[in-house]
């Protein structure tokens, strides 16, 4: 198996024995994401939508990174700390992914790291 790491440096560094995303042959699976701004280190200020926004900008950067971009996304997984920002999720979902919509799981999570709000990763293939 031929792993190769990706890393931008528009998204957050990894802050643990992770990587942003692997490539395998055609498929990318990048890590969970959190509202950090590379360039502050810092979660963006305002609530749920901003930081939702902020997740989406860094998961961008990373697939770019790879030259993958939100149309390669197959499959998402999502995790809420508050299942009320759920319509919010979605109307904000639906900004950055066309039809087919991909795949998707939610969560309803305890506590999110550094705690966040939301976090979401996926896998894209070209």
């Amino acid at each position: 198996m031929n792993k190769k790491v990706i890393a931008s440096p528009l998204a957050p560094k990894a802050v643990g024995p992770y990587s942003q995303a692997i490539v395998i042959g055609n498929t990318i699976y990048v890590s969970g994401q959190i509202p950090i701004d590379a360039n502050t280190g810092a979660f963006v200020p305002g609530g749920i939508k901003e930081q939702l926004h902020q997740i989406f900008k860094n998961l961008k950067y990373i697939l770019n990174e790879a030259g993958y971009d939100f149309d390669n996304v197959v499959k998402t997984t999502v995790y809420l700390t508050d299942m009320n920002d759920f319509a919010t999720l979605n109307e904000i979902y639906a900004s950055y992914f066309n039809e087919p919509y991909p795949a998707r799981v939610a969560y309803s999570v305890v506590g999110l790291p550094k705690g966040a709000l939301a976090e979401i990763e996926v896998i894209a293939v070209k």
